[in-house]
Parts: structure tokens; sequence; C-alpha cells
């Protein structure tokens, strides 16, 4: 699977990716609103790399590397995952997630790569709505959310804080 933005390709993983997924899962800043330590370990990363590779498999869509096309460099990952474990009282949604290196942010590329995956989840798909969540005091990852037409719809705790819950809805896109 590829998606093509103006700026940035979205692909499925690749076990060389593992580098790029640690140098975001070690940053304490991007990691900073995510309910999990920060990665020590870069064999995390290839762990994180083959669980992603298996949703692919086994549910058809997963998190995707996006690729600055510029210069062909992993920045983040964007897409939509299938919650296969009960969130917020949801299970087996299409939620959607990003998460970038630092040098990537204030860039549009969360915007954008978005845009792009709930295309892919509503018209590839067929999804009628698509759900994310963000750390209530995540700012920036809310505004992203709201940007894209996300509405809240609810709040729930994770053991780091309250999140909350968003829906998008085919009709509002």
């Amino acid at each position: 699977m590829k998606i093509e933005t103006q700026r940035l390709i979205l692909r499925e993983f690749e076990d060389a990716d593992f580098e790029q997924v640690f140098l975001m899962d070690s940053d304490p800043e991007v990691m900073k609103y995510i309910g999990v330590p920060v990665s020590t370990d870069i064999n995390e990363s290839k762990n994180v790399i083959k669980l992603i590779q298996k949703q692919y498999e086994e549910n058809g869509v997963g998190r995707l590397a996006v690729v600055e096309k510029e210069n062909g460099k992993v920045i983040g990952w964007s897409g939509l995952k299938l919650l296969t474990k009960e969130t917020n009282g949801h299970k087996n949604v299409l939620e959607l997630g990003y998460r970038f290196l630092p040098e990537s942010w204030g860039k549009g590329y969360a915007v954008e790569a978005g845009i792009a995956s709930l295309d892919y989840g509503f018209n590839e798909l067929n999804a009628e709505t698509i759900y994310a969540c963000a750390h209530s005091e995540h700012d920036v990852s809310n505004h992203i959310l709201r940007k894209l037409g996300f509405e809240k719809t609810g709040e729930f705790e994770e053991p780091d804080g309250i999140c909350f819950w968003y829906e998008l809805k085919r009709e509002k896109k």
C-alpha cells in the first residue's frame, strides 16, 4: 500500500525503518503525551515494525511510514489502525494516529498525512466513522484533529491523564 500527497509518501513499514522509529520512540518530547516509556533499546523498534507488519497481514490496515519526497527520509508515521483492544468502549473500529520527528513539526505534515489517511479510510475502506484520541494536554495534537474535521465526543482516563475522544463521520468529511 502506498499513498502519495504533494510532499509525502505514506507506505508500509519496512524492516530497515527501525532506526527512524527508534529516533522517535527514544525522544522524550515525541513521547511526552503517548503514555508509554521512552524507548532505550533499538531492538524494541524492530519489534514495533514487526507488530505493524503483522497488522497489515491480519487486519489489512496499519500505521504507515511517512517519507518526505524531497529527501526520501522517513520522518514519522501516520495512518489508520484497527483497534482490536477496546478503547473508550470502542473495538474493531478504525483509529487515525500519527507521530513525527521533532524536526518535521510545524510543517503541516500531520494534517497532510491525516487528510490522505482519512480519504483512504472513507473511500477505499468504506468506513462510516473514523476515530482518534489525544491526551488532553497535547494542544497541538488536539488542534490537528479539529483541523481535520474531528469532533470531540468524549473523554476517558489513561494512566498518564485524561484523553479526548474524537469522531469523524463520512458525511462530515
